[in-house]
């Protein structure tokens, strides 16, 4: 009787060892999951903060560019002579007029980045054609040599 109570004890022991055994495993397995999906997080939040930085930099670049903008807009321009005509001309513009330039501007731009494109091309093909008739040329060049040889 002693014994089999000794047995149950033991075998209950033996049983809340591998228990024990199994939670230390996946408190291991937690832990090391944790760990992963921390090293993700500080990954992503310097990721963000580099981001964020680079937004601040160029709202701060942007904001001094109109703030540069309007000082010139709102310059007092006493000395005419220094003054080109075309900063006369810019300065007498409202804000419509000068974004209604800027875009007929960006079009002619656009144009002509559209004609680089389309004389580059015509170069290439250009150059591609008198390379092919360039080889031609020397191919039967050389079959005229061998037939008088």
């Amino acid at each position: 009787m002693t014994q089999d109570l000794t047995q149950k004890w033991l075998a209950e022991i033996q049983a809340l060892k591998q228990q024990m055994a199994e939670l230390q495993k996946q408190r291991d397995q937690a832990w090391e999951s944790s760990q992963k999906w921390r090293q993700l997080y500080n990954t992503e939040s310097e990721q963000r903060r580099a981001d964020a930085k680079l937004h601040q930099q160029a709202i701060a670049s942007l904001q001094a560019e109109i703030q540069k903008l309007q000082g010139i807009n709102s310059e007092n321009i006493n000395d005419s002579e220094n003054i080109s005509p075309d900063h006369k001309f810019t300065t007498s513009l409202s804000l419509a007029e000068l974004q209604a330039q800027l875009f007929t501007v960006m079009q002619e731009r656009d144009r002509l980045i559209q004609a680089l494109k389309t004389e580059q091309e015509n170069h290439e093909q250009t150059r591609n054609n008198l390379t092919t008739a360039l080889g031609d040329a020397i191919d039967s060049l050389t079959k005229l040599k061998s037939g008088n040889q």
